[in-house]
């Protein structure tokens, strides 16, 4: 049989478009260059907080910050990650660890920039407010090499403690100069600081560290032996660590390179794999006759490092807030160049409780911080009220904002809905970073009980608290209400409602600085949600009245 498709002509085809089935339509554009200082409250409370001096460079910063070029280094410095070297090729032991080139970039902006020890040797009023705000704008790019630069600033107060070390090193911690490579610290132009507290037995309960300092016949030096269970930023220049002495748990300066040259002995075990914050190396070094220098009195070593801990968690708070806003910018972003049923993302009403609702958050985070910031200012220059005021609200702060941070990344991620979901968006990147924050420094049973302890056992604390709050008293029912149940609360404070409390007081304080600050419908939509009960259980879930128009033309960049 003769097959009947044996005469039938070919049909004619017209050839076919190599892009026919990829024409991109519909998808925002990127978002970079753009400008991570636009943001009015971050530049308000610059003003507010006394570092008014500081906008231009401030603004000069968020613009380099939201540069292709710079937002590329941040993706290729957690692509690439750190990689550890335990011996070079001839055996020799040398414990270093190598950083794609993009990181050594972040660091020498982010140093040269002031967002390490700068603000110690400035003796301008506001210089902590402006590295803050710095912090703030730059933390737009990667959060890893954050670290490194948050020990540098914490390290200063605490060296202070033994004046002659503070002589030597202190200079070079507060230097603009980013010097990377093991050498003698004293022949370098700057130096970086980091720390090892915790061990595998303990974690945050550091009165349990089993790492031993034993005295050596040079006055002041230790001879330390243990192990260190997170040690970040390894290849820093010195670190201050807890160790077991003589007379009780203490802290120690310990180089990595000796004034003769030599390698302290840093032995790293093996470097972390995180969740997130992946530019950045955490690792597990082990002391074996590493030399220390004491830092302090001997059994004073939390007490020293205390003032270490105030600074890294205002860090903490600040890299939470710059997540907040990174991610609420992107999602606006995205929202006014996607559309779908007809109308633009950002035009349609549930998505603009969205993002109003983001942008509440993120500013009350920004606002907070600020404040914080400006109180750690005050209370180094002599302020005892502010410095009371510090003591708990950055307790308060860290707590709460970072507790804040996951749930905010996650609902930002959501708007961009599976774009947000692939790594080339940088959304999963932020979200992974989120997480971090609430442990670093403290988790948030242990910040809570900080809370609890500084209304127990330093003066002053609760009556500056209540001092700050007493300032927007009468301005709104909602949150005189509030406070009105906090003094209660107080009074019968446990350890098992240690949370709640935290929480409320965050809110109040949060509350009070938009009501005295922020314009009426923020305010008034803040005080709505977070105190009158007015709000649902995501984002998204603002009151009909909510003047969302408002809330979004204040919070998101012009274009």
């Amino acid at each position: 049989m003769v097959s009947t498709y044996a005469h039938t002509p070919a049909p004619r085809l017209s050839a076919p478009r190599p892009d026919a089935t990829h024409d991109v339509t519909n998808q925002a554009p990127p978002l970079a260059p753009y400008d991570a200082a636009e943001d009015v409250a971050l530049i308000e409370g610059l003003h507010r907080e006394g570092a008014a001096w500081a906008e231009e460079d401030v603004r000069r910063l968020g613009l380099r910050a939201g540069s292709p070029q710079v937002q590329e280094w941040a993706e290729l410095a957690n692509r690439h990650e750190p990689e550890l070297r335990t011996h070079d090729r001839w055996g020799h032991r040398i414990d270093e660890v190598e950083f794609h080139p993009s990181w050594h970039r972040l660091m020498d902006s982010a140093v040269t920039a002031g967002l390490a020890g700068a603000p110690w040797a400035d003796d301008r009023p506001g210089a902590h407010v402006a590295r803050t705000a710095g912090g703030l704008v730059w933390g737009h790019t990667d959060a890893g090499h954050g670290c490194p630069t948050s020990m540098t600033y914490a390290a200063v107060p605490a060296l202070r403690r033994q004046p002659e070390l503070a002589a030597v090193y202190e200079p070079l911690l507060t230097a603009r100069e980013y010097d990377p490579g093991l050498r003698v610290p004293t022949e370098k132009r700057g130096l970086l600081a980091g720390m090892g507290m915790t061990e595998k037995q303990g974690g945050s309960d550091v009165r349990t560290n089993s790492t031993t300092a034993t005295p050596t016949s040079e006055p002041g030096m230790y001879a330390l032996r243990g192990h260190k269970w997170f040690t970040s930023a390894p290849m820093c220049d010195v670190f201050l660590v807890l160790a077991q002495a003589p007379g009780g748990l203490s802290c120690f300066l310990v180089p990595r390179v000796l004034p003769d040259g030599t390698r302290n002995p840093f032995r790293i075990q093996r470097l972390k794999d995180k969740l997130g914050n992946r530019s950045n190396a955490s690792s597990e070094p082990e002391f074996d006759g590493t030399l220390a220098w004491l830092v302090g009195p001997e059994g004073e070593g939390v007490k020293t490092i205390i003032g270490m801990v105030n600074c890294t968690r205002l860090d903490c708070v600040m890299m939470s807030a710059a997540l907040m806003r990174k991610t609420l910018v992107e999602a606006g972003h995205h929202a006014r160049h996607r559309s779908a049923f007809g109308a633009r993302l950002a035009e349609q009403p549930l998505m603009r409780n969205v993002l109003a609702d983001l942008a509440l958050e993120s500013e009350a985070a920004t606002t907070l911080t600020l404040r914080l910031a400006g109180a750690a200012d005050r209370a180094v220059r002599g302020d005892a009220d502010e410095s009371a005021f510090r003591r708990i609200a950055t307790a308060v702060g860290k707590y709460w904002v970072t507790k804040r941070g996951p749930a905010f990344t996650a609902e930002a991620l959501e708007c961009l809905g599976g774009n947000g979901y692939v790594e080339d968006s940088g959304m999963p990147r932020h979200y992974r970073e989120a997480p971090l924050l609430s442990i670093w420094e403290g988790s948030g049973n242990v910040n809570a009980l900080d809370v609890l302890r500084a209304l127990g056992r330093e003066p002053g604390a609760a009556e500056a608290l209540f001092a700050e709050l007493a300032l927007a008293e009468g301005a709104d029912a909602r949150l005189d209400a509030a406070v009105a149940r906090l003094r209660r609360d107080l009074a019968t404070a446990e350890q098992a409602g240690a949370r709640r409390l935290v929480e409320l007081m965050a809110l109040t304080l949060q509350a009070s600085l938009l009501v005295r600050h922020a314009p009426p419908a923020v305010a008034d939509a803040f005080c709505a949600s977070r105190l009158g009960g007015d709000w649902g259980h995501s984002f998204g879930t603002l009151p009909s009245g909510a003047d969302l128009t408002t809330i979004l033309t204040r919070s998101l960049p012009a274009t």
